[in-house]
């Protein structure tokens, strides 16, 4: 089933940037605790938590205090999949920004970007919609990324004005000198890139716009799927998480919520390629992992407030989901968080 979220195709950069510093990708899967044979479905996607544990675990493996910073400098657009080939065809850069804009939630909708005219300049504000503060791996993957594209598809060295964060500086800084040509300013209340703003202006070297029109319409019907067809799914999920702790939900439970036949209501999920199964299986995931890293919860209470029939169910179902048992992964969230907060 597709759902809102990250592309799983987003972890190949990830990969891609661990194989550049010569290191083993399944030892680093292994070190991970990332079940590989997700790869395997093109179409799964995994949420912003898991991405940003995979980043943060990929700086500690590598031993690379900017990670993010780095794996941005190598991204290509061919990594960003169809978004990447509508960019590479845009006439000018201001096309490619809009189509990123427009595209992106086919890769990952909690990543956007906005930009402005100030006066001889153009700001680029980049955003992570995220609950909570994610570590600056992300935001620095994201900006490295953006300006090494955008230098690519203009065929121009672009210079930077400023650059700033809204996390703390590093110890070190000089690493992002020789990726922006400049010190960012850190503690700031934007994320964003300043540069000429007659950089929008700037064509794109490839530009075809044959090709322009084929991609462009693989992406919209992709945009198209990805916003709408889950879109009832999510609605069951929700009303499945409003209904807990107190009780979950049968399936005849639920459609008469929705106002429908349980076959009418098994008929629209499936439409959606869902089931009620599936969905059951997906919230209690969501919130296992929510009261995981909540320390004041133990184990045996998680599994009642899911109402799994005893700890041991839910300990083997929670292994099954996500490949490590609700112990490591309350330790690794832990580990995480404290590595954000240190960040």
């Amino acid at each position: 089933m597709k759902s809102r979220g990250i592309a799983i195709s987003l972890v190949y950069p990830i990969m891609k940037a661990i194989a550049h510093k010569g290191y083993e990708i399944d030892q680093f899967f292994s070190y991970a605790s990332f079940e590989s044979s997700q790869l395997q479905d093109v179409e799964a996607r995994i949420n912003e938590e898991e991405l940003e544990r995979l980043m943060i675990a990929a700086a500690n493996y590598t031993k690379d205090d900017h990670f993010g910073l780095h794996q941005g400098q190598i991204t290509e657009l061919v990594d960003l999949g169809i978004l990447g080939y509508v960019m590479l065809h845009s006439k000018t850069i201001v096309d490619a920004l809009t189509a990123y804009q427009r595209y992106n939630v086919i890769l990952c909708n909690a990543f956007n970007l906005e930009w402005e005219v100030e006066e001889n300049d153009v700001l680029i504000r980049l955003s992570i919609q995220h609950l909570g503060q994610m570590s600056r791996h992300c935001i620095e993957d994201l900006a490295s990324s953006l300006y090494h594209l955008i230098g690519k598809l203009s065929n121009q060295r672009i210079s930077l004005h400023e650059i700033q964060f809204a996390h703390d500086a590093p110890t070190d800084t000089q690493p992002y000198v020789s990726v922006f040509g400049r010190v960012p300013r850190f503690g700031e209340k934007d994320n964003l890139l300043r540069m000429s703003k007659d950089v929008l202006k700037h064509p794109v070297m490839y530009s075809d716009s044959r090709l322009l029109g084929v991609f462009e319409t693989l992406a919209q019907e992709t945009r198209d799927e990805l916003t709408h067809v889950s879109a009832f799914s999510d609605q069951v999920v929700q009303w499945m998480k409003k209904c807990m702790p107190s009780h979950f939900p049968t399936l005849q439970q639920t459609a008469e919520n929705f106002g429908v036949s349980m076959r009418t209501l098994q008929n629209k999920l499936k439409a959606e390629n869902a089931s009620y199964n599936e969905l059951s299986i997906r919230t209690r995931k969501e919130m296992a992992m929510i009261y995981l890293k909540k320390r004041e919860y133990s184990i045996g209470e998680i599994a009642y407030l899911l109402h799994f029939s005893e700890p041991s169910a839910f300990q083997s179902a929670f292994k099954k989901w996500t490949g490590v048992t609700p112990g490591q992964y309350r330790a690794d969230a832990h580990h995480d968080q404290t590595l954000r907060t240190s960040s």
